[in-house]
């Protein structure tokens, strides 16, 4: 079992890390450069060459049934779950099979309208408290249910 952390724009590394290590689980950070290494022993940090979707594709390749997969990219999210593998948002929310397909449509359906309209650009809401403890929570259930297996 391990647990994988799309790096990019993940502000629950940490907390991942503290869960991680209280279940005793190898955790995989993945990026494509720019983050300092964790001291913990069960935390690899994986540097994958630049390019786009680099860390994504590596993350696909190796990511399947019994692992945990944290991250906010929708197409990497499909893939991890097609693969067999469980998807955490960076909010909590549980990614499956049974949601994926919605929210790969709304993704696409919200790029075409932003592609239409140059004006309608934003960054989406902030990242809260009430999203950390609903990943904390997410995650902890994510790694019980793997360890069940």
């Amino acid at each position: 079992m391990t647990l994988f952390i799309d790096a990019d724009a993940c502000p629950v590394k940490s907390e991942a890390e503290r869960v991680a290590t209280r279940h005793g689980v190898a955790m995989k950070v993945v990026s494509n450069g720019g983050l300092r290494p964790s001291q913990n022993p069960l935390v690899e940090t994986v540097i994958v060459p630049d390019g786009p979707d680099v860390a994504d594709m590596w993350i696909a390749e190796r990511a399947g049934p019994g692992d945990v997969v944290v991250t906010g990219d929708i197409p990497l999210a499909a893939r991890c779950i097609e693969n067999g593998a469980q998807v955490l948002k960076h909010n909590g929310e549980a990614l499956t099979g049974a949601n994926i397909g919605n929210v790969l449509a709304t993704r696409d359906l919200m790029s075409d309208l932003r592609a239409s309209n140059p004006f309608m650009q934003g960054g989406g809401k902030g990242f809260t408290k009430a999203d950390r403890s609903r990943f904390l929570d997410g995650l902890e259930r994510a790694l019980r249910a793997a360890k069940q297996g």
